[in-house]
């Protein structure tokens, strides 16, 4: 592991984390010294892999099947995590549905199935947690949002809408939370290299777009959601954390 572990004792929840950037922030916290619960709602065998990269460099880590829109399954995730770890002090809500669908073709359900998976197991995921970062006498809640909350997005509606609550919810939250030396704060990543296919297609149209002429990589994401839950992210709460490669800026 690194020699700094500015985390050191710290414990970590992240959530989607079995690949791609939820994987990075996991490998990420691990390396600063903290423990990490690793979630996923289906892919064990890509969340058992991480766990296994965190252990055998020294880390701890354990793997936490859970569906985060239903409260119960939350309630027995962050109870496993407590058990295993004795603590809580760092919640990262990077699970998301990034689906690409025409609002004229988008019906109900597959709004409500955005919406559930950004908002409301944010909402199930924070009350859960809320607790044990007060008990705790400090913690960091971190929320990954998108260009498309601020930026608009064809064919991503709903994740534009859920990614711009995520906003509001932080912004509130950190107020709220202030007194409690909880900090609240959103990364919003652009163009980044992972293995889902719509990113492959953005990775082959828009190159030329991006100001710095290439697209992210999951551990630069990472890094940012890092140097927050450290020392040098003490006195950020509230802000929106542009990490796009210059795409969007002025807001």
């Amino acid at each position: 592991m690194s020699q700094t572990q500015e985390l050191s004792g710290k414990v970590a929840l992240i959530t989607g984390s079995g690949k791609n950037i939820g994987r990075a922030i996991a490998l990420s916290l691990a390396e600063a010294g903290a423990s990490i619960s690793i979630n996923t709602r289906s892919s064990e065998t890509e969340a058992q892999s991480v766990r296994s990269e965190i252990l055998s460099h020294g880390g701890k880590a354990e793997v936490f099947i859970a569906d985060i829109t239903d409260p119960n399954s939350v309630k027995t995730m962050i109870e496993g995590t407590i058990a295993a770890f004795g603590r809580l002090d760092i919640l990262v809500l990077n699970a998301s549905v990034r689906r690409e669908v025409k609002f004229i073709d988008m019906d109900f359900e597959e709004w409500r199935r955005v919406m559930s998976t950004s908002l409301d197991a944010s909402f199930h995921c924070i009350k859960a947690c809320l607790p044990h970062l007060i008990k705790a006498g400090a913690g960091h809640i971190i929320t990954i949002g998108g260009d498309g909350a601020l930026d608009g997005s064809i064919g991503k509606a709903h994740s534009s809408t859920a990614k711009c609550g995520l906003i509001g919810l932080g912004k509130a939250l950190a107020k709220e939370l202030a007194p409690h030396q909880i900090r609240v704060n959103c990364v919003s990543p652009g163009a980044i290299n992972t293995t889902r296919p719509s990113h492959r297609t953005v990775r082959s149209t828009n190159a030329p777009h991006i100001p710095l002429g290439r697209y992210g990589e999951p551990e630069e994401i990472a890094a940012g959601v890092r140097f927050l839950c450290g020392p040098g992210g003490g006195f950020m709460t509230g802000q929106v954390i542009h990490m796009n490669g210059g795409t969007l800026m002025g807001h």
